[in-house]
């Protein structure tokens, strides 16, 4: 997609071994300039003392942390999919719009990937996901450089709740072309998709992940010149 993959040959990439809630809390958000920011957040099932309403509440709580941080000339990009929790349907869409709102960072696009193919019943999860792009100033009016609404397939995934190679690249892909941001904070990391796509086109990377496993993978996943993963 007339990414020069040599680029990341000079992009870096740090993992912290660390909560991101307290390692964002204690950031000045000036010292976060030139950064955009991804976002995955875990959902109730990695919270079982939690009642539903409780994790609502500490997912719009958390969203509005991320979004808040970061700088008004970059973007945040949520990638979540919605569930079925006792027979109620939970839109996680609506909660980071919500979180966004109350921060006065507004929706550039929202896009949906589709994790099944089409015409196919999924049980618990939807079959598509949300990603979101909210920005405090940015704005998008060159509709030249506009991009499908609609993805068909997540690509490769390293694991169960991992982004997908060709999502991470079209997120680190828009951000590198339209935002020219120099490097993509991460919170909640996991095993590294999207830093391994953000160095892939070019961009230095940051991710802060709790467990040491997933740290660890995150600092060793490399996405090849045939945009496949390396191992």
């Amino acid at each position: 997609m007339g990414i020069d993959t040599e680029l990341n040959q000079n992009s870096y990439r740090e993992v912290l071994e660390t909560d991101a809630l307290e390692w964002l809390g204690r950031q000045e958000k000036e010292l976060l300039e030139g950064s955009s920011f991804v976002a995955s957040m875990p959902d109730i099932s990695e919270f079982g003392q939690l009642s539903l309403d409780e994790w609502k509440k500490w997912f719009i709580e958390t969203a509005r942390l991320i979004i808040s941080k970061c700088p008004d000339d970059g973007v945040c990009v949520f990638y979540q999919s919605d569930i079925k929790y006792q027979g109620i349907w939970v839109d996680k869409a609506y909660l980071v719009s919500k979180a966004a709102e109350e921060v006065g960072s507004s929706l550039l696009w929202h896009k949906i990937v589709c994790r099944v193919p089409p015409n196919v019943a999924t049980f618990g999860k939807p079959a598509y996901s949300h990603i979101l792009c909210f920005s405090k100033n940015v704005r998008l009016n060159d509709m030249s450089k506009s991009t499908p609404d609609v993805i068909g397939d997540l690509g490769e995934k390293t694991w169960v709740r991992g982004m997908g190679l060709e999502n991470c690249l079209m997120i680190a892909e828009f951000i590198k072309k339209q935002i020219h941001s120099k490097r993509i904070i991460h919170p909640f990391c996991g095993e590294g998709a999207m830093l391994s796509a953000a160095n892939f086109v070019g961009l230095d990377a940051l991710g802060i992940e709790r467990s040491p496993k997933r740290a660890d993978k995150a600092r060793r996943l490399k996405v090849g010149k045939d945009r496949k993963w390396l191992d």
